[in-house]
């Protein structure tokens, strides 16, 4: 499968050919629909086929290393393997989802410990972070945060191979999610000077888009477990 949004993160449409039908939902050789994963939900939209419009309440991952699902609204009329369709986001939902992420990597910038776990909303998210929690002060990481946003940092990706992910661990800042590898390349989310890790989400293309942000709770979830709440405020 053609994976548009790992590529083009702004392609809100696209024409696709279908490849498979089944009771989870509907397969494509294409699409611009990010699948669940690594803490971000999948996309919801719009699938255009004989004129008609079917609701994607969800988009997960298949069966493959890089395949997406798209689930239609129960009770709708699935389009036959072979059809030609096409794919539309619901794009101010993942407009946030992006903004949010790329807000989540900066907060991995600013707090100097390892990720135990996240999860991306459309107006707040959080990480786990294994720190002390008398490290962590709310007004201190938004303000830190804001000030890497307005300096409007440029937000790109590379890719390398397995072979180069294995010699640099340190890349890898989750301790529970591995990198996906297998395929020979892994991709890389760089925010210019700020931060660098694999990631296999969507961003915005500067940190500046993020608009302003406020870190709302810091919470006690275990021994030396910091679960950091921010929300947009903008």
């Amino acid at each position: 499968m053609e994976s548009i949004f790992r590529q083009d993160a702004y392609a809100t449409r696209c024409a696709a050919t279908v490849m498979g039908v089944d009771e989870r939902g509907v397969t494509l050789d294409r699409t611009v629909c990010y699948p669940t994963g690594g803490g971000q939900p999948g996309d919801t939209g719009t699938l255009h086929h004989g004129g008609t419009a079917t609701r994607i309440v969800d988009t997960i991952k298949g069966d493959g290393l890089d395949t997406a699902i798209h689930v239609l609204e129960p009770g709708s009329a699935a389009p036959a393997v072979g059809d030609s369709v096409e794919v539309e986001i619901d794009w101010d939902r993942r407009f946030a989802h992006m903004r949010m992420h790329t807000c989540l990597h900066l907060l991995c910038a600013v707090v100097p410990g390892s990720v135990t776990g996240g999860q991306i909303g459309a107006d707040k998210s959080r990480l786990d972070f294994n720190v002390p929690s008398a490290s962590l002060d709310k007004d201190a990481l938004t303000e830190a945060l804001n000030r890497l946003i307005e300096a409007d940092h440029v937000v790109g990706q590379r890719w390398i191979d397995d072979a180069e992910l294995e010699a640099n661990p340190d890349l890898v800042r989750t301790m529970s999610v591995r990198p996906p590898t297998g395929t020979g390349k892994v991709r890389l989310v760089e925010i210019d000077g700020v931060d660098l890790q694999p990631c296999g989400g969507t961003h915005v293309a500067r940190t500046g888009e993020i608009g302003r942000v406020e870190v709302t709770k810091i919470e006690n979830k275990g021994k030396q477990n910091r679960r950091v709440v921010v929300a947009l405020t903008a």
